[in-house]
């Protein structure tokens, strides 16, 4: 109800208002009755026991006194119970009313102005000087203006104005940008076009798929095509994924050694892991506890969390049931410092031996047969080349440059060009390109056996990226779009053997090129700009000149 024009606070609602009586009063009431009914029981039964008369035999005042008793003492029991009963009614108040009072708060804040009236009813222009000077702050164009398109117009017209430089050829058009603010990108100016190619198709555990592939580099995806065709007349590739599980290792910090200690044979204990998952768990009804590894340097104690995510790359997620397990542990030892979630042992974005071994997100092995006059009709080249060129290439060569997890001709291209149609975390490319290629000869040598092997291939197909339009519409090429409602994970899982299968496919066209002495001849040919580079140059300075005459009248 309002009065006047304001709200009235209605109090909320205690355990106490149940009671009849004021609280006090019935306190001091129970207390009387509970010691009163308990005294005269005990002089009863002392005589009971002085007469040699049974305890149970009780007389009609006994009887009421036993109830007394039971009552007042259920009560009083209550009664300690009543402050925490109460704190958490008014906790719930409290939280149901602060977003009525954050909302109230926002409409009584008066709307941002610029040159007497409000942000939204100036002209682009003027809203670019203004955030080009500082008197609007960027960041606020999509909440003041409502609008994300003009508002990345406005802040793209602004940046040319701090900068002196042209964005003319940035285009702006033509993406959806509610589907980016507050999920893929901030400060949006525009959006850089990635043409996208298809390889195809590849013959992956018995079915067929078009794979799309986003990339700048020319031969890239003709090379991949080219591996596809002779996966697919030799009969196609089988793929396994061996391990599926993201990883996330907090570091947190001690007094001493002692304690560290005790935190690592804690969390190695195995009867403490039901415990551990179940706290883990809640976070999301995907999100399942696999294994917890803990590692000490000094009082630091490094955490290894793996998990389950579903169809979900699942970083988020699984850094929330972290969390929920770092507060847990909180209270099991108060000495304990959480420092990060993330201590780096996860290891995300990295190329690590611990990924390398131990695996992160999909692991997978694809293997296939390549017959002996696909090699070399297709491949143009021979068995006994690609086996000596793998071994002194991929194995002996990059063992001499110290690498880690790259015994492969060219893995992270492929695993690159897919993460980005398909709307991957690009910088997971780093540990997810980590591939050991095998090739040998099979069938008495007239045959080529090949097989590639990544124990870290990080990808979803929810989440992120994926939901974009142009993202989503390469994941429903693949038919995994989204998440599986049969089998949650599966769709992911199969991308991660596409990709697998992709690399293959690569590894197979590049190694036949350099064997064959072909790699030189092809990317001079495909991958060599022909665009006049002088007539460029003039139309950008063109530009230029164009800017600092609107600029200068403006």
């Amino acid at each position: 109800m309002a009065s006047g024009g304001r709200n009235l606070h209605v109090s909320p609602r205690l355990a106490s208002d149940a009671l009849p009586l004021p609280v006090s009063v019935t306190n001091k009431l129970f207390l009387i009755l509970f010691f009163s009914a308990s005294y005269y029981l005990m002089r009863r039964w002392r005589e009971k026991i002085r007469t040699s008369t049974p305890l149970y035999m009780l007389t009609l005042e006994e009887q009421l006194a036993v109830i007394t008793q039971i009552a007042s003492f259920i009560y009083l029991i209550g009664f300690f119970g009543i402050e925490y009963v109460q704190s958490v009614i008014n906790k719930n108040a409290d939280e149901d009313e602060r977003p009525a009072a954050q909302h109230e708060i926002a409409s009584k804040r008066p709307p941002a102005e610029l040159l007497g009236k409000p942000l939204p009813d100036n002209n682009d222009e003027d809203l670019a000087q203004a955030v080009s000077s500082g008197r609007v702050a960027s960041y606020s164009l999509e909440t003041e203006l409502g609008d994300e398109l003009r508002a990345a117009s406005v802040r793209k017209r602004a940046i040319e104005l701090s900068t002196g430089r042209s964005l003319e050829e940035l285009p702006l058009h033509g993406m959806d940008y509610k589907s980016i603010v507050g999920q893929c990108c901030e400060m949006v100016v525009g959006y850089v076009q990635i043409p996208v190619g298809v390889a195809g198709p590849l013959l992956l555990d018995g079915l067929e798929y078009t794979v799309p592939m986003a990339t700048t580099e020319g031969c890239l995806v003709a090379s991949t095509n080219r591996g596809c065709k002779a996966i697919h007349q030799s009969g196609g590739a089988v793929s396994e994924i061996l391990k599926d599980g993201i990883t996330r290792a907090p570091v947190v910090s001690f007094s001493s050694l002692k304690g560290a200690a005790e935190l690592k044979f804690y969390l190695e204990d195995t009867n403490n892991f039901d415990t551990i998952s179940t706290v883990f768990n809640r976070t999301s009804r995907f999100a399942r506890l696999q294994s917890v590894k803990c590692l000490l340097a000094g009082r630091n104690a490094y955490i290894r969390f793996c998990c389950s995510t579903g169809d979900a790359m699942g970083m988020n997620m699984i850094s929330k049931g972290v969390q929920n397990v770092l507060d847990y542990l909180h209270d099991v030892f108060p000495d304990m410092c959480v420092i990060s979630v993330s201590g780096n042992l996860c290891a995300d974005k990295k190329a690590t031996s611990v990924n390398w071994i131990e695996g992160r997100g999909k692991s997978v092995v694809c293997e296939a047969v390549i017959k002996g006059d696909v090699v070399s009709k297709v491949l143009k080249t021979s068995v006994s080349a690609l086996v000596e060129l793998n071994t002194l290439k991929n194995l002996v060569g990059s063992a001499l440059a110290g690498a880690v997890g790259g015994f492969n001709a060219h893995a992270s291209n492929i695993v690159s060009a897919v993460f980005i149609a398909t709307g991957q975390d690009p910088a997971q490319n780093v540990e997810s390109s980590q591939c050991l290629t095998l090739m040998e000869a099979t069938n008495c040598g007239k045959d080529l056996y090949v097989s590639v092997t990544m124990p870290s291939v990080e990808v979803g197909t929810i989440g992120g990226g994926t939901q974009l339009a142009s993202q989503s519409a390469c994941l429903n090429l693949l038919g995994i779009k989204g998440s599986n409602p049969d089998s949650p994970g599966l769709n992911a899982q199969t991308l991660a053997r596409v990709v697998a299968g992709a690399v293959l496919a690569g590894e197979l066209s590049l190694m036949s090129a350099l064997a064959a002495g072909q790699l030189v001849k092809s990317h001079m040919k495909y991958n060599r700009s022909s665009k006049n580079i002088a007539a460029a140059g003039e139309q950008q300075q063109q530009s230029l000149d164009g800017l600092r005459q609107r600029c200068s009248s403006s």
